[in-house]
């Protein structure tokens, strides 16, 4: 337990100034935001709101998978969502290589096969963000009303810029 020690200690900080006990589960805004991963990026703040408001679906790339979707048709049907913004970043390790680099680079820095695995990496982040958005937009199980926008985060200066 040694290594999560800072971890606990944290926690017990956090509980002493929680203030959240009134939340639901439901996304107080109707905002879902896919992005990635990446430690650089806090979706809340970056979007001006707090715990509550919105639903965070985090992958490397920020990639509509099979998962996001299924996340997506919970959150639509039963917790209020009715947005969603997809959030790449610049900088993205997914967006600067191709896949064979990627399991190259795992290879040799681990010497783990990695091959079997699709990391969904992309050379064209814009492009692969307008498909994501529209196997969104297309996805039958999702509830009619839900809108859909993508946007690059940078992580460089904090900038969110829309991209339809």
């Amino acid at each position: 337990m040694d290594r999560f020690d800072d971890i606990l200690s944290a926690n017990k900080s956090f509980v002493s100034t929680f203030t959240s006990e009134d939340l639901t589960g439901t996304a107080v805004k109707g905002l879902a935001i896919v992005t990635c991963m990446d430690s650089r990026i806090d979706p809340l703040r970056i979007v001006g709101m707090h715990a509550g408001d919105a639903k965070i679906l985090r992958n490397a790339g920020a990639r509509v998978t099979d998962d996001v979707l299924r996340t997506l048709v919970l959150a639509t049907h039963l917790l209020g969502v009715n947005r969603v913004l997809v959030m790449p970043h610049t900088d993205c390790r997914m967006a600067s290589t191709d896949e064979a680099g990627i399991h190259a680079d795992i290879s040799k820095k681990s010497g783990v096969d990695t091959r079997s695995l699709d990391f969904q990496t992309t050379t064209d982040q814009l492009g692969a963000l307008l498909k994501d958005i529209v196997k969104i937009e297309s996805y039958p199980l999702l509830h009619d009303e839900v809108r859909v926008m993508g946007a690059i985060y940078d992580v460089t200066s904090g900038l969110l810029t829309a991209i339809n």
